[in-house]
């Protein structure tokens, strides 16, 4: 059977080569230096930083939000990552996370309040996201590769693209989610609509706000091994060693180690959520 030949792969090269690239370059020059400069500043921080403060750090941290019993899980994690000889591995998983999750936010949450404010905007925003949900992730990495090199900056940028929808869509839904009698009480007692959005939607949407980062966070360390593939440090590269050279040890000792980041992280931020 014949078909009708849309000629997508050639329009797309010759956009990409003849556009593209020669028009933008310098400006996703400039983007990638910049995500360079602040990926290799967290990442500095983090390894300046004495093991056991951090440790420290994490621990407090796990039992302010999460309880005694995550807290010394954090404990035995910290401990076996040092064991293993994965703490530096560790700490640019963290930093690229760290970043990722900070980008997402900077641009979720606006996003998803002038989704949730303005039905226009809405309509235009759910296929996008619908779009970034569906596509496999994989596919990030061409663009990311194609534009920003091999490296951390790319890492970010596709984590960035596959863990931002959630944030958008919690922030929509919790401040449509704020009970209409409230907003009509609000309105009634004469608040403009920025007090209305600052004093009244967004407070009482935190709660689930706060799940949309978590799952952002969660996200941004599922692609920790897909990022690995274009030279993303950290933990993914151990687990991406291990499976190209088929080291089943090696593998299971960094997967362990994401694991285990995952946990003290998703612990941390759903109890952050819950204390907010």
């Amino acid at each position: 059977m014949n078909y009708f030949y849309l000629p997508l792969e050639e329009w797309t090269n010759a956009f990409v080569n003849e556009w593209l690239l020669p028009v933008m370059g310098d400006f996703f020059n400039q983007i990638s230096n910049g995500l360079d400069a602040f990926i290799s500043g967290v990442t500095d921080l983090l390894l300046v930083i004495p093991p056991e403060v951090i440790t420290l750090i994490f621990i407090l941290l796990s039992w302010r939000f999460a309880g005694k019993g995550v807290a010394l899980f954090t404990l035995i994690g910290c401990i076996y990552l040092g064991s293993v000889n994965l703490w530096d591995g560790a700490m640019q998983t963290v930093a690229v996370v760290i970043v990722s999750t900070i980008l997402s936010i900077v641009v979720g949450v606006p996003v998803g309040i002038l989704s949730a404010t303005n039905g226009i905007v809405d309509k235009i925003v759910r296929p996008i996201l619908d779009f970034m949900q569906t596509l496999p992730s994989f596919v990030y990495l061409i663009p990311a590769i194609l534009l920003f090199g091999l490296g951390g900056v790319p890492a970010v940028i596709a984590t960035f693209v596959f863990a931002t929808p959630p944030a958008v869509r919690m922030t929509t839904l919790g401040i449509k989610q704020v009970p209409a009698d409230v907003v009509e009480a609000s309105r009634a007692f004469g608040s403009t609509p920025r007090q209305l959005l600052f004093k009244v939607q967004l407070p009482m949407a935190v709660p689930t706000i706060m799940a949309g980062v978590n799952q952002t966070i969660m996200l941004a360390l599922s692609m920790a091994v897909i990022a690995s593939m274009i030279g993303a440090p950290g933990l993914g590269s151990t687990v991406l060693s291990g499976i190209s050279t088929v080291n089943v040890g090696l593998g299971l000792t960094g997967g362990l180690g994401i694991v285990v980041l995952a946990i003290v992280l998703d612990r941390i931020t759903q109890g952050l959520g819950r204390k907010v």
